[in-house]
C-alpha cells in the first residue's frame, strides 16, 4: 500500500540545527567584540603628537575594535530611529535580512541556480538599506546619526593610544601588531 501525501512527522530537528548553528555564528561574530573595559580605558587616552600619529592610530584602533565600533554606530543610529518608528520597523527588519541572507549563510546564496558573489550581497543589501530607511523619509535623521557615529569613532580612534593593543598572530600576518612584540618608544 502506497502513503503518498503523507507528511513527515519529523521535530523540527533540521530547524533546530539551523537555530544552534546561527547561535554560534553570532556568538563567534561577537567573539571579535572587545571588552568594554578595554575600548574605555581612559588611562590611553592621549593627544596624538601629528596628524600621522593620528592616522595610524586610527588605522590600528579601527582595526582592534571594529565589532566595537559597528556595535556603536549602530546603536547610535538605533537611538536616533527612535523617534520614527516606521524607520525603526524598517531598520529592524533589515538587520534581521541581513542576519539570514548575509552574516548566518553557511553556503554560497544561489539564485536561479546561479551562485552568487558574497560581494554583491553586501553591495545589494547595503544598497537596499539605504534605500529603505531612506523612503521612510528620515533621511536627514538618519544620515546625522551615521556621520554622528562615524565621527565618534573617529575621535575616539584618534586618541585612543595604541601602545596597549595586542592582536593574535592570524590579525599580525593581516597587517596587526603581534603580541609579544613592543613597539619602539620615541
Amino acid at each position: 500500500m502506497a502513503t503518498y501525501g503523507t507528511i513527515p512527522t519529523s521535530s523540527g530537528g533540521s530547524s533546530m540545527e539551523y537555530l544552534s548553528r546561527a547561535k554560534e555564528r553570532i556568538k563567534s561574530g561577537l567573539g571579535t567584540r572587545r571588552p568594554w573595559k578595554i575600548v574605555f580605558n581612559f588611562r590611553s587616552l592621549g593627544l596624538p603628537a601629528g596628524f600621522s600619529d593620528a592616522l595610524g592610530r586610527i588605522r590600528t584602533n579601527v582595526a582592534y575594535f571594529r565589532m566595537n565600533y559597528a556595535i556603536a554606530v549602530l546603536l547610535i543610529l538605533f537611538l536616533s530611529l527612535l523617534w520614527h518608528p516606521i524607520s525603526l520597523i524598517v531598520f529592524v527588519v533589515m538587520m534581521a535580512v541581513w542576519l539570514f541572507l548575509y552574516f548566518l549563510r553557511d553556503e554560497p546564496l544561489v539564485i536561479f541556480h546561479r551562485t552568487i558573489d558574497d560581494r554583491v550581497v553586501l553591495a545589494v543589501l547595503s544598497v537596499l538599506t539605504l534605500i529603505f530607511l531612506l523612503l521612510t523619509h528620515a533621511t536627514v535623521n538618519i544620515l546625522v546619526s551615521v556621520l554622528v557615529g562615524v565621527v565618534v569613532v573617529l575621535i575616539h580612534a584618534a586618541l585612543r593610544k595604541t601602545d596597549d593593543l595586542f592582536l593574535d598572530e592570524e590579525a599580525a600576518e593581516r597587517g596587526g601588531l603581534l603580541a609579544g612584540e613592543s613597539s619602539p618608544q620615541p
